[in-house]
């Protein structure tokens, strides 16, 4: 599926007089002219690049300050290239009426400190930035997974839900801190305004233990689970925070697909069979790989494909927001986007490993609890050092 056509700009009332007709009437201020100046952080590469382009091409938007370690390809956009922990940040602030920050390291295979103490300081930096430099508006953007996954979850639930996850899945810890400055940034910084936005899982041009879930030769469900899955693309989310940055919404708000789909309707539209294993047997082998270094993925993953966490979009809609995408159509555009690639527990196979591990689901069941050849070629790997 393409993305959404670009907003159509506004025209020229054809009822005006020619511009050489009248020469002694001044011509009305462009619709640009009137718009916000909005800084993107991360702006070279993903969502924020998508969202620096399309900002850069909307009349509502009256100028676009980019911001990276490197310089983007969005021409139209006045970068300023610099680490976002870096105080100076303030200076290239200035004149903006929005921030929307999207400088986050959400990787798998980054040192977990080393994304915590960029993800945290980095939205420190902003927010403190952003108020001293008279911006208004910072718009953040986590994920849905801050709700938590859990058995006893509403389906789908509120927007205004606690926020009941823990830090024990990858960069959830990170998120729920970004939420918690984005809560108290307004109180140490009056006339600053934090918007929120949590997109469910996040597809196209991603790599998540989510999305690496769809990438095995299985689709392992815990016995006595219950999962639901409500996808949400980037063209989507773009254009949510779109909606966010020309303060069109406030507050906290999800972005995602209408609706859900159950593990069932994943797996008949997937065409990928499950394997099924006990609780304690799929938790126990997560966290043993983990720990010994075989997978990115920690045992904390694992709950956000058992149980419920789909949410609400309703406050987009009431603003007259719509997704452009079905649970339905993001999914097959997933599966599209990994083909070819073989995970096993949150770890990436080479052809030959995988050309084994697919034979049979016995072949997936021994490798997610740990073949002996892959734990003597850790122990190896960790003996040369």
């Amino acid at each position: 599926m393409s993305s959404p056509d670009p907003q159509v700009r506004a025209a020229r009332n054809l009822t005006d007089p020619p511009p050489e007709s009248t020469p002694e009437k001044k011509r009305p201020r462009s619709p640009r002219n009137r718009g916000p100046v909005v800084a993107v952080t991360g702006a070279a590469t993903g969502v924020g690049e998508l969202l620096t382009a399309r900002l850069a091409a909307s009349d509502e938007v009256k100028q676009v300050i980019a911001i990276d370690e490197r310089r983007g390809e969005v021409s139209e956009a006045t970068w300023h290239i610099l680490d976002v922990r870096d105080p100076a940040i303030a200076e290239k602030l200035r004149g903006a009426d929005v921030v929307v920050h999207l400088a986050l390291d959400l990787d798998l295979e980054t040192d977990p400190a080393a994304r915590t103490a960029y993800n945290v300081r980095g939205t420190q930096t902003v927010l403190t930035a952003a108020a001293a430099a008279g911006v208004h508006r910072v718009v953040l953007c986590t994920s849905a997974m801050v709700y938590g996954a859990l058995p006893d979850n509403d389906v789908p639930l509120s927007e205004d839900a606690e926020l009941r996850a823990t830090a024990e899945a990858t960069g959830v810890g990170d998120l729920l801190e970004i939420e918690r400055l984005g809560r108290r940034a307004p109180r140490a910084h009056p006339g600053l305004n934090v918007t929120v936005v949590r997109p469910t899982v996040l597809v196209g041009g991603t790599d998540t233990a989510l999305t690496r879930y769809f990438e095995s030769p299985r689709l392992l469900v815990v016995a006595g689970s219950r999962p639901t899955w409500q996808f949400c693309h980037v063209d989507d989310l773009v254009t949510a925070l779109e909606y966010a940055a020309l303060e069109k919404i406030d507050g906290e708000f999800a972005v995602g697909c209408d609706g859900w789909l159950e593990q069932e309707e994943v797996e008949e539209l997937s065409g990928v069979r499950r394997m099924e294993l006990p609780s304690a047997v799929a938790l126990g082998a997560a966290a043993r790989l983990h720990r010994i270094g075989l997978t990115p993925s920690p045992a904390g993953d694992l709950a956000y494909t058992m149980h419920p966490w789909v949410v609400s979009v309703s406050r987009l809609h009431d603003v007259g927001w719509r997704p452009q995408w079905t649970n339905e159509e993001v999914l097959g555009a997933l599966l599209e986007e990994v083909e070819g690639r073989h995970t096993v527990a949150g770890r990436r196979l080479g052809r030959k490993d995988a050309t084994a591990v697919s034979a049979t689901a016995a072949g997936a069941t021994v490798a997610l609890l740990g073949t002996a050849a892959l734990v003597r070629r850790a122990r190896k790997a960790r003996r040369r050092i």
